[in-house]
């Protein structure tokens, strides 16, 4: 038996989840490029490298790839940089104490100093150790500790760590992966990030037009296999829609319940294409 055991927020599901890509030419109809179906419990980071592939062999390549969070970290925006593709999308914020908390020395507050192999903390002190090691999903990582009798003598220690008696250590990913993702968090902070992003709201609408019109959440079939057949089935069957309602002057999302004269006066959204995931049951 294929079928997983998932939750998603407040969603809870046994079966798979389904990744779809679609385009957002202007002027054309907005087509589903890529389907791929997992496991249900299978992340979605896992799959962006794997889909970018797939989009490669059929010379399908995006030059902008807007995706959900899930799918943004580092390997896979330095993975896409080197295939020039420009993954856009909010990367999972950090776990730690001073980042969940919103206050105190995160990581954002340490300046890196790669050539020297020293952090230096926001009070002007550097580490006096950096080490190579593994993280506990066996990722390679760096630790760059600091001078434990300087710590304890620090007035800001009380908004850098917790620790009675321990000095403040950094663990951070190989520069090349650390820095693409501290560029992507930056650049989430700017208003060019957010309008740019807001067009992948479009997604949204192919995942609620897959859903409530082609009943893309019910699999017909045991499976992965099957399943996977039935859902690029189902996305052939939307994009001939798509394209049949294109040639007819309608732009996608038209055959929506009349709106009432208040929502009338909004413009239409816009359908942009882009990466997401849902559950199949």
């Amino acid at each position: 038996m294929e079928a997983r055991y998932s939750q998603k927020r407040e969603t809870q599901w046994v079966g798979y989840k389904v990744h779809l890509s679609e385009t957002c030419d202007v002027g054309q109809p907005d087509l589903i490029t890529q389907v791929s179906t997992t496991l249900a419990t299978t992340s979605d980071f896992v799959m962006a490298p794997v889909i970018q592939e797939d989009l490669a062999i059929r010379d399908l390549l995006p030059g902008t790839h807007l995706v959900d969070s899930g799918y943004v970290v580092a390997d896979v925006l330095v993975n896409a940089q080197q295939q020039q593709i420009d993954v856009v999308g909010p990367p999972l914020g950090s776990s730690s104490r001073q980042s969940r908390g919103g206050h105190g020395y995160d990581l954002h507050a340490f300046a890196i100093d790669w050539d020297a192999q020293q952090a230096q903390c926001p009070q002007g002190q550097r580490s006096v150790k950096w080490a190579l090691g593994r993280s506990q999903t066996g990722e390679s990582v760096i630790r760059s500790r600091f001078d434990r009798a300087t710590c304890r003598a620090c007035p800001t220690r009380s908004v850098c760590t917790t620790s009675p008696e321990a000095p403040r250590q950094l663990t951070v990913k190989p520069q090349a992966l650390h820095e693409a993702l501290q560029t992507a968090r930056q650049r989430q902070e700017t208003p060019e990030f957010r309008a740019q992003y807001a067009l992948r709201a479009g997604l949204e609408s192919t995942l609620s037009q897959a859903v409530r019109r082609f009943d893309l959440r019910q699999s017909r079939y045991i499976g992965l296999a099957r399943t996977h057949l039935q859902q690029v089935l189902t996305a052939t069957a939307m994009n001939i829609v798509r394209v049949i309602d294109w040639l007819r002057g309608r732009l996608h999302g038209d055959k929506k319940r009349p709106a009432g004269r208040f929502a009338r006066l909004a413009p239409d959204p816009l359908a942009i294409g882009a990466l997401a995931s849902a559950r199949v049951t």
